[in-house]
Formats: structure tokens, sequence, C-alpha cells
């Protein structure tokens, strides 16, 4: 199973090995409303941990998509491409951003797990 893990800008990254499936949390897919562009990184570009890596537009504004983590982009979701609204239905699952080779695995120690996640959400909605 895959180790999960959360930003305070609304990413999640699931960890399996040393390569991370980066994406926007539900909470963050209900904020922004109906999608209706998603832009992902190029594979084999390299992010810093807090980097922009990718946009998603909505029909209320557009927003980028930080890095969790440092490392190289290795895969990304094309199936986006021609249906941004996969966000909507499935934002945690299928809608999945890029993937990243995970350069320093020390980075995940910031993020929360789903319980400081979640309580961060409370605490701010």
């Amino acid at each position: 199973m895959a180790d999960e893990f959360f930003t305070d800008e609304h990413e999640y990254i699931r960890v399996e090995g040393d390569v991370g499936t980066v994406g926007i949390t539900a909470h963050a897919q209900e904020q922004l409303g109906d999608v209706v562009y998603v832009e992902v990184p190029e594979v084999g570009r390299t992010v810093a941990a807090g980097d922009a890596a990718a946009v998603v537009e909505s029909v209320k504004a557009a927003s980028e998509v930080y890095a969790p983590v440092a490392g190289e982009i290795v895969e990304v979701n094309a199936d986006l491409d021609g249906n941004p609204a996969l966000v909507n239905e499935d934002a945690e699952g299928k809608a999945w951003f890029y993937k990243i080779k995970i350069s320093d695995r020390a980075g995940l120690a910031k993020l929360m797990d789903r319980a400081a996640y979640n309580a961060f959400v409370a605490e701010n909605s």
C-alpha cells in the first residue's frame, strides 16, 4: 500500500517506492468547481519542493499545482488532456496529474498525513 501525504496547498502525493503520484485533493476540487483545463508538466522536468509544476483552471479560477517534494517528473496523466472534468469526478483517484521520482525523501516528513490534513481543512474552512 502507498504512503499518502498532503500539503497545505491541497496537493496529495501517494508514494510507492521512490515514485510519488501527485494531484489535487477532493477539497481543492470542491473549492475550484468545474475544472475546464489542466496543464501538466513535461516528463523529464526537475522540480524542487514548492515549485509550481502544473496548472488547473476552473470556471472560478486558475491555480498552480505545486510539487510536494523535489524530484524528476517521470509520467503525466494523458487522460486529463482531453477530459479535464475527470478532476471533478475522481480528484484523488483517476485524475492524478503527474508522477515524480523523489530525489529527497526527507521532504516527505514536512507533509501532513490524512488525519492532519483533514484537521487542517476543518480549521481553515
